[in-house]
């Protein structure tokens, strides 16, 4: 499966979240490192749900990026 991730830079690294998986977290010193211990938040994440015996949430959101006019 394929979730969203969205990554946002802090002042000491990024953090990283997914909308269709609430709670699941996480952050590193870079991108990188973000997103590879945000890999690693999903499947301990899933792991979790399966374990309680609750559903696995299907990806959902999508993202975008618009084009729009630069106001004078």
């Amino acid at each position: 499966m394929k979730y969203l991730v969205i990554f946002e830079p802090t002042s000491t690294g990024f953090s990283s979240y997914s909308p269709d998986l609430p709670g699941c977290a996480s952050t590193g010193a870079t991108r990188e490192e973000c997103e590879s211990n945000m890999r690693e938040a999903i499947e301990f994440h899933l792991e979790g749900l399966a374990l309680e015996g609750m559903p696995i949430p299907a990806p959902v959101t999508f993202a975008a990026t618009l084009d729009v006019p630069q106001s004078a």
